[in-house]
């Protein structure tokens, strides 16, 4: 997924919408709605992209762990799944240099008080 969000360290960087690249993993039993392909029985990845875009467009982090750890949260708290794995990657970085991109990986675990 690829939004546009104003996040980063810099002024500039908060001023100026940039492009931030998310890439969602969600650990939950698929089995139920496998088996009587009914989609009220998974996660309709169409919320899981409209949750990440909100997060990415209306919010404003210093840092990549900041954003990440948003969408992780909201994702654990909006639907029944027991792992989220969030990558987010900056490909516009302010360093001057040959960079792809800047980016952060992280993965949370539901536990039995909710989101951790």
């Amino acid at each position: 997924m690829v939004f546009q969000g104003r996040h980063g360290l810099h002024e500039e960087e908060q001023r100026q919408a940039q492009p931030f690249e998310v890439d969602v993993e969600l650990a939950f039993n698929l089995q139920p709605a496998g088996i009587d392909d009914d989609v009220e029985k998974t996660v309709d990845y169409g919320q899981v992209f409209e949750v990440c875009r909100q997060i990415v467009e209306s919010t404003r982090f210093r840092l990549l762990e900041a954003l990440a750890e948003a969408i992780a949260h909201e994702l654990l708290a909006e639907f029944p799944v027991n792992e989220v794995t969030i990558r987010v990657r900056k490909p516009k970085v302010p360093i001057d240099g040959t960079l792809a991109y800047a980016g952060v990986e992280i993965s949370r675990q539901r536990s039995n008080n909710g989101p951790r």
